[in-house]
């Protein structure tokens, strides 16, 4: 645990095919490494797969892509029970927390049953970076938009909280999420509402917002505000990252 204060990395990305193996940790992996802070060892990430159903394959690919990154992965399996004696004990001693992405519904559900979500705020006060993508992206948030319900995106509004906002995810290639964003926030569904395009993330210091950056070219995020009966959009350009190893 490295970081000088609370820090999450929310994306729509940090993934890519690899040229060797199936999946490569893309910029933004490297990047939530890099905010905590960690140096003169290997850095110790947590890899959280409950809104995939801690799929067997998808961890084996994770583990994979630590190993050619040079990482530390522990992978924290909640079916059918967890898959370690002291679930706070290994967060806690991790620089960084990646939630991949799936159903942030029973993400939610499955987290609350077993005390995660408690755990994972406890270790975010304490400095361990929390970060993901998709699912794992909202969680952090109030809420957002998804398809955890069926084909027809609806919106969650009881996500963990630990940023005041509401989040949009896959901006650009689900043609979907703007319009209801917007409708969301218009209405009072969802606050102020912080979106990425595929490839970009932002940085949260506390729970202020104070970055944004991507991992691929002409990406964007933005913030849609409520003002009067409808939404406005503001459109934020992201520092883009440098490559990392192939």
């Amino acid at each position: 645990m490295t970081a000088s204060e609370r820090t999450i990395l929310a994306t729509s990305g940090g993934l890519r095919a690899g040229r060797r193996i199936m999946v490569s940790f893309d910029s933004l992996v490297h990047h939530a490494v890099e905010l905590s802070g960690v140096h003169g060892r290997r850095p110790r990430v947590m890899y959280v797969g409950t809104a995939v159903g801690d799929a067997e394959h998808f961890t084996l690919r994770m583990t994979e892509a630590a190993r050619v990154a040079g990482f530390d992965l522990t992978p924290l399996h909640l079916f059918p029970m967890p898959n370690l004696d002291d679930v706070e004990g290994a967060v806690q001693g991790q620089d960084v927390v990646w939630v991949m992405g799936g159903s942030v519904a029973n993400l939610l559900a499955v987290w609350r049953v077993h005390g995660l979500d408690a755990i994972l705020r406890r270790a975010w006060e304490a400095g361990v970076v929390l970060s993901g993508v998709s699912a794992g992206s909202i969680c952090w948030f109030q809420g957002g938009t998804t398809d955890s319900f069926g084909p027809e995106l609806r919106p969650v509004t009881d996500a963990l909280g630990l940023l005041p906002y509401g989040n949009g995810v896959h901006y650009d290639s689900d043609k979907g999420r703007r319009p209801l964003i917007h409708q969301l926030v218009a209405d009072g569904t969802l606050p102020t509402t912080h979106c990425t395009d595929d490839g970009v993330g932002l940085v949260y210091r506390g729970t202020e917002l104070v970055e944004a950056v991507a991992e691929a070219p002409g990406k964007g995020a933005y913030i849609v505000r409520r003002e009067g009966e409808t939404a406005v959009e503001e459109r934020i350009e992201p520092r883009r990252l440098p490559a990392p190893p192939r």
